[in-house]
């Protein structure tokens, strides 16, 4: 009897030790990757090497196989646009002219048929560079905490997860460099792809999701590019506020795999007053938000486990329809805001909305004669006037509605 329970005892110690408990290093992975050390983390700089390296060591330590052309790096280098409407060159040729960026891809193989791409950029914009919306004198290292070591962090926390469980497709993560100059990480991926590309079954994007605001708004982007996407985002939510948009189309890596076929799903908490400047730091993020995004997005991978290949589907490119317009108001869009009209997130300092007395909090129902039911007709009402125009502009606020005089 003595030595059935001792069997019984090692047996049971044995599966203890056996059973896998998923990390959540979140918060470490940010802290990290938007240091100062890592000077803002721009495309081909020592910055952006040391956080390829860091990626590609968590990628190690979770078991991961190297998947680049060299271990896990995937090296590309490109001659940097001169003229803003032409297209990145790639290159094989090293010069002072040319930028290498660095994609790190660690890939988890459960012997299928089908991969599930799980990707964010990891680039931001160094010590300022064309994205920059800081104004001061001197320069500043944008850290980019939420932009996207939000996202790097996140996909990592799903590495741990899908470690052991979710047996249905392979996992390819990836950390994409070059997105802000253009999504470049990714195009170079999907034509230059590691894998079969015909075995990518769909691919999930995470770029800001960090800033989970109190009503738990979450955009989730691309549920059009599968008849099942709706489906599912609505069956696995328990926590969110969803705003969904149908397009595959956006400013994003996501769109790289959308144009090649490929569905698509992006994750995004919105914009904010520290977006592309220095104040975007690791203390104003909410990893409890980012840990329930995590927790959704393994739950829509876990709904879809057994459904096999995925269908793809296009949806209306918005981009296409999107209004060209030369002047703005110089305010941030809350782009998940749902009702009429479009709200303000944020005002810019010196410009039309700041002078005419706008605020954040705002909602922009009207702009000169043009009425405004959303995102999309408050940019088609910018594009009908010019540099030097007057109009007047009608905002809610607080559920009044009031007036004031703007000039371009």
């Amino acid at each position: 009897m003595k030595q059935v329970s001792l069997l019984v005892f090692f047996l049971t110690l044995f599966a203890c030790k056996q059973q896998y408990t998923p990390e959540n290093k979140i918060k470490e992975d940010v802290s990290y990757l938007a240091d100062d050390k890592l000077e803002g983390r721009g495309t081909g700089t020592e910055g952006e090497k040391k956080a390829a390296e860091y990626i590609a060591k968590r990628f190690e330590s979770l078991g991961l196989e190297g998947k680049g052309t060299n271990g896990y790096f995937q090296d590309f280098t490109f001659k940097p646009k001169t003229d803003p409407h032409s297209e990145v060159k790639y290159t094989e040729i090293n010069s002072d002219s040319t930028i290498t960026g660095r994609n790190i891809l660690g890939f988890l193989d459960n012997n299928s048929s089908q991969t599930i791409v799980i990707g964010a950029h990891f680039d931001h914009l160094g010590w300022g560079s064309d994205g920059s919306l800081y104004r001061g004198e001197d320069k500043a290292i944008h850290n980019g905490a939420d932009d996207n070591a939000s996202g790097v962090a996140v996909m990592l926390n799903l590495a741990s997860k899908l470690k052991e469980t979710n047996k249905g497709n392979n996992y390819l993560f990836m950390a994409f460099s070059g997105e802000e100059m253009g999504l470049l990480g990714s195009n170079y991926f999907v034509k230059n792809a590691t894998i079969d590309t015909d075995s990518i079954n769909y691919m999930l994007n995470m770029d800001m999701v960090g800033r989970l605001k109190a009503d738990s708004t979450l955009a989730v982007y691309g549920t059009g590019t599968s008849p099942i996407f709706k489906q599912v985002v609505t069956a696995t939510n328990d926590s969110f506020k969803i705003v969904e948009h149908e397009s595959g189309v956006g400013p994003s890596d996501h769109t790289s795999f959308y144009l090649n076929d490929i569905p698509v799903l992006h994750f995004f908490t919105g914009q904010h007053e520290d977006y592309h400047k220095p104040s975007d730091d690791s203390d104003k993020l909410n990893y409890d938000g980012m840990e329930l995004i995590s927790d959704f997005i393994y739950n829509i991978i876990t709904d879809l486990d057994d459904n096999g290949e995925i269908a793809f589907r296009k949806t209306k490119n918005e981009g296409k329809d999107t209004p060209r317009f030369k002047v703005t108001l110089g305010v941030v869009p809350d782009y998940l805001f749902s009702e009429k009209g479009m709200r303000i997130d944020g005002v810019s300092e010196d410009k039309p909305a700041q002078k005419a007395g706008l605020l954040k909090g705002d909602i922009v129902i009207q702009l000169g004669e043009h009425q405004i039911e959303d995102m999309m007709g408050y940019m088609k009402a910018l594009s009908k006037f010019e540099k030097g125009n007057t109009t007047t502009v009608k905002v809610k606020r607080d559920g009044k509605e009031l007036e004031a005089q703007v000039t371009f």
